[in-house]
């Protein structure tokens, strides 16, 4: 079973369905996860509740949305994997310093002590300035892969980055072997 993390970054939600829908379409058996403001959150990009029904209709099961639903993935459910697609700056730090105080920051940590893949796919306004110091120090960890990013738009938002969300089940299929797939920025 996959394990598959919605963050924040609203834009991308329709991008990471259509990565969710072929994971499953491939046969995967997908648990999903949603952070409290994805689950929660209506927006200009869509209400909560439809991306809610959307997921439970691809998967054919409700997404896990709080710390104590996330926090047995590691120890009592495990994993073959874990996605975070989008992964958010904010998930992003949190994950670098430890801190776990999201069902999405639980369930990767949880995850993390089995000591199997978790695949991040950023969509972050800030990653080449304030998080550029937590992309390093994930890259440096075990069992964290990245999936190859880009900047979205250089001239307008020259600290952004955004994963290339067609390249995640390649990023998923090496984490599968230990390695990270290709360069991580395109």
């Amino acid at each position: 079973m996959i394990g598959y993390a919605f963050c924040g970054s609203y834009c991308t939600h329709k991008a990471s369905i259509a990565q969710l829908e072929g994971l499953v379409a491939s046969g995967y058996d997908v648990l999903p996860i949603m952070s409290e403001n994805v689950y929660n959150t209506d927006t200009r990009f869509g209400k909560a509740e439809e991306l809610r029904e959307r997921v439970f209709e691809i998967c054919g099961r409700e997404a896990i949305h709080t710390i104590v639903d996330s926090e047995p993935l590691g120890p009592k459910i495990a994993l073959d994997a874990m996605i975070i697609c989008p992964c958010t700056g904010n998930t992003l730090a949190k994950l670098a310093a430890g801190i776990t105080d999201t069902a999405v920051c639980m369930a990767a940590k949880a995850h993390l002590r089995g000591n199997r893949p978790l695949v991040i796919a950023l969509a972050s306004n800030d990653a080449l300035s304030a998080n550029l110091k937590n992309i390093a120090t994930l890259l440096s960890r075990k069992f964290v892969y990245f999936v190859p990013m880009f900047q979205d738009d250089p001239m307008k938002k020259p600290h952004s980055l955004i994963a290339d969300f067609s390249l995640l089940r390649p990023t998923l299929d090496y984490a599968f072997e230990g390695k990270q797939y290709q360069k991580i920025f395109v």
